[in-house]
């Protein structure tokens, strides 16, 4: 892999900690290649960001997609795969519809992204594979059974694939933040606290995905938990 091309791919990366990744990897120097459903409320204006539109659980798209971009960005070494969105609710109360479509885009659609980039980094000889987890991922608890299911099986997916692919020279890693300072509260019934230490900020995250990514290939970080220092929730009236 050639170390003086740093490209990443980034999923989500309009809002919230992918938005907070994508700005801080411009910062260091990455070209940016930004995958969302709407990139109108994210513009660096930085010629080293492309954004490309996409709805990750359309696969077949996202398939056709990601091979135009690596046929367009030969030098592409970095995936974070951070897509994803909350719904806590009992589980008696989801449809069947709402529960494909949760784990479509919370699960599965980083299966494929991290498949297709897979094989790109084996003939690359090496790359970096970031993905986002989340607390619920290393502890399950009421009304989180759909979002503890997909983290918990990024977990499991991510510890295999490192595993896996080690020995081609691809680094895999999970980070599994716990509450986050961004818009993903935005639809929800709860969030953190106003305090200062009663949550992660998006920029917290996007340091430690530097952080990672700058560590000598000799060495791997297999996952990292990120904790407020404080918890605190406030629920909605």
């Amino acid at each position: 892999m050639d170390s003086q091309q740093k490209t990443a791919v980034v999923t989500g990366s309009s809002s919230g900690i992918g938005r907070a990744i994508s700005q801080d990897l411009l910062s260091h120097g990455y070209k940016v290649i930004g995958l969302a459903r709407d990139h109108k409320k994210f513009d660096p204006e930085n010629k080293h960001y492309f954004p490309y539109e996409i709805d990750l659980t359309d696969f077949d798209r996202t398939i056709s997609l990601l091979k135009r971009i690596l046929a367009d960005h030969e030098e592409v070494n970095v995936l974070v795969s951070n897509a994803g969105f909350g719904k806590f609710q009992s589980l008696e109360n989801f449809s069947v519809t709402q529960i494909q479509s949760f784990l479509d885009l919370n699960l599965l659609s980083h299966i494929l992204v991290c498949q297709i980039l897979v094989r790109y980094f084996k003939k690359q000889m090496g790359g970096d594979i970031i993905i986002m987890g989340s607390e619920a991922g290393v502890l399950g608890k009421k009304k989180s059974t759909l979002y503890s299911a997909a983290k918990f099986g990024l977990r499991g997916f991510s510890q295999a694939l490192r595993d896996e692919v080690g020995s081609s020279d691809i680094r895999v890693c999970l980070i599994n933040p716990g509450m986050v300072r961004s818009p993903f509260f935005g639809d929800l019934n709860f969030y953190p606290g106003e305090n200062f230490e009663n949550a992660i900020e998006t920029s917290d995250v996007a340091a430690v995905v530097t952080d990672i990514l700058a560590m000598r290939r000799g060495t791997i970080i297999d996952e990292v938990n990120l904790s407020p220092a404080k918890k605190v929730i406030v629920f909605n009236k």
